[in-house]
């Protein structure tokens, strides 16, 4: 439950960088646009970004990489990261034990 815990509060960790990044730059252009997971992933290492797309297409299917793994990649990444890292926090919480006292 650790594990799960830790890649929780990472995950909310980068959809908050990334609501960081989106007011930033609402600030600086005016105008708010949140960030899709596919333009920061290309942005942030397009080699492995370009190298999953070829796997996905060439090994898989080049179906599942243009209806479902893009669609993904279109959404915010506030959502996209926030959304799973919330649920796996919830997962992973302790439980208080009830100690019933007579």
């Amino acid at each position: 439950m650790i594990v799960l815990g830790v890649i929780g509060w990472l995950l909310i960790a980068a959809a908050l960088l990334a609501l960081g990044w989106d007011l930033f730059l609402w600030i600086h252009d005016g105008h708010f646009e949140p960030s899709a997971v596919g333009g920061l992933w290309s942005t942030v290492s397009p080699r492995s970004f370009n190298f999953a797309e070829h796997l996905i297409s060439a090994h898989i299917s080049k179906a599942l990489w243009d209806s479902l793994i893009m669609a993904v990649l279109a959404q915010p990444m506030l959502f996209v990261a926030g959304i799973p890292g919330l649920l796996l926090l919830l997962i992973a919480r302790r439980r208080r034990r009830r100690r019933f006292s007579r």
